[in-house]
């Protein structure tokens, strides 16, 4: 089974561009790649959520599955209620993700916000996914002040229900990065005892497939996550 959990420490911390980037490494290494998107919230009905960037910035070629999706920029549980639409089970998350696993070398699971957002019934959350499916889970950090704390703590909480880290991603790292970034760059090793494989240049969501491409190989290719 190859299936990888990609969620951050909050919010906005640049998990779409990372599933794009670790699907990018995977295709130029010929394998094939699906991406799922449990729950998209803040898009309209016909409106392009993270699937459609994923499959810009990878040129196409990879499964794209969206399950749920609502109009609230919310976690999902809430959106779900306050919109009347139903709410995810975790079971058709797993039977889903588990159908692809069977027909892809790689399977990225793409969740929302941070790793304890709620996504539907019964408040499972993208932990409890990666304990179901035995899947390992990318962690994507910012790089700014707080990120030691929130990164820390995302990782406790990995742990606590045996739930592997397969390491962490500054999701988008600046050109001309300050102290604290500098610092932090060094330490989250330290702090958090998970390998850092990696960083996005900021702005990497903004270029073209094949620029992107490149982007992406340079910054994943020679990681375990290439592998």
């Amino acid at each position: 089974m190859s299936i990888l959990v990609v969620t951050g420490t909050s919010t906005d911390v640049g998990k779409t561009v990372v599933t794009a980037a670790l699907a990018s490494v995977a295709l130029q290494s010929g394998k094939s790649v699906a991406v799922l998107k449990p729950a998209q919230t803040g898009v309209d009905v016909d409106g392009a959520g993270d699937l459609a960037e994923v499959d810009r910035l990878t040129g196409g070629g990879v499964t794209l599955v969206e399950l749920a999706r609502y109009p609230e920029p919310l976690a999902p549980d809430t959106a779900a209620r306050r919109s009347g639409l139903p709410l995810l089970a975790i079971d058709d998350v797993i039977r889903v993700a588990s159908d692809l696993d069977a027909t892809h070398d790689l399977t990225l699971i793409e969740g929302a916000g941070g790793l304890l957002v709620r996504l539907g019934t019964d408040g499972f959350t993208a932990r409890d996914l990666a304990a179901a499916l035995s899947a390992p889970v990318l962690l994507v950090v910012a790089s700014g002040l707080g990120t030691l704390n929130h990164t820390a703590l995302t990782v406790e909480a990995l742990g606590a229900s045996g739930v592997d880290c397969a390491g962490l991603l500054i999701g988008s790292w600046p050109q001309e990065p300050d102290l604290a970034e500098r610092c932090n760059r060094e330490d989250l090793v330290s702090v958090s005892g998970v390998p850092l494989v990696g960083a996005m240049p900021a702005g990497s969501g903004s270029v073209s497939a094949r620029e992107f491409a490149q982007t992406a190989w340079a910054a994943l290719g020679k990681s375990h996550l290439a592998n």
